[in-house]
């Protein structure tokens, strides 16, 4: 099983002064900018933002941060460095040889829809394909620590190692806006790989306790 998390380490935080309950109600907040004398009402804070998606005010949401920790595989990881309104703090291969290895699931290709994979492959060659698989990570991992060994610096070592196997670990900073918009573009099966498709699943259940009226607008919109 490819191993994918995702979990929510930072949020942006009202300070006291601003008496400003949430995260949430900060978007609120902020997007009474010119009704300073209503800010203070977090009544109707669902309403307001409800206001907000349906006429499309997405820049309040950009007044919110959120920082997710995610853990992944480095291909899919990859993907997820093309979305250029996040700021990213990545391990690096190149100061440490904690390397961890993950298994995936292979799919066969979808004749009528090239950007997707369905599971339609035989038992007998998912278990030769596993096998080999196999066989060829524990071969890199060998010559990797053998190289290693023999002094070979880690950024040199490290390119033998397969990147649909090893694992990355990252911390992706973005506002409440770009979240949503990844995750509407990014939940897509069938557009998106299945893998991604997980991650993101796994990022919006970290970030739904945080912006829960937000999240539950949004899924009524649909």
């Amino acid at each position: 099983m490819t191993k994918i998390n995702a979990r929510l380490i930072a949020l942006t935080q009202p300070t006291i002064e601003a008496r400003i309950p949430s995260s949430e109600a900060l978007v609120a907040y902020c997007a009474r900018v010119s009704n300073p004398s209503n800010q203070d009402n977090f009544d109707n804070t669902e309403g307001l933002l409800k206001y907000c998606i349906k006429n499309k005010h997405w820049s309040v949401f950009e007044m919110s941060n959120a920082v997710v920790e995610v853990e992944a595989p480095r291909d899919i990881t990859r993907q997820l460095l093309r979305h250029r309104s996040f700021s990213f703090q990545e391990f690096s291969q190149r100061y440490s040889d904690q390397i961890e290895f993950t298994d995936r699931e292979f799919r066969g290709q979808d004749d009528k829809n090239r950007q997707n994979s369905v599971d339609n492959l035989e038992e007998e060659l998912v278990a030769e394909i596993n096998n080999d698989v196999s066989n060829m990570r524990t071969s890199a991992n060998y010559i990797y620590d053998y190289m290693r060994a023999m002094g070979v610096a880690k950024e040199c070592a490290r390119v033998i190692l397969p990147e649909g196997l090893t694992m990355s670990r990252l911390y992706v900073n973005g506002t409440l806006r770009s979240w949503l918009h990844y995750l509407e573009v990014r939940d897509d099966e069938g557009v998106t790989q299945w893998e991604h498709v997980v991650l993101a699943r796994r990022i919006k259940e970290c970030l739904v306790p945080a912006f829960p009226t937000i999240f539950g607008l949004l899924e009524n919109k649909e």
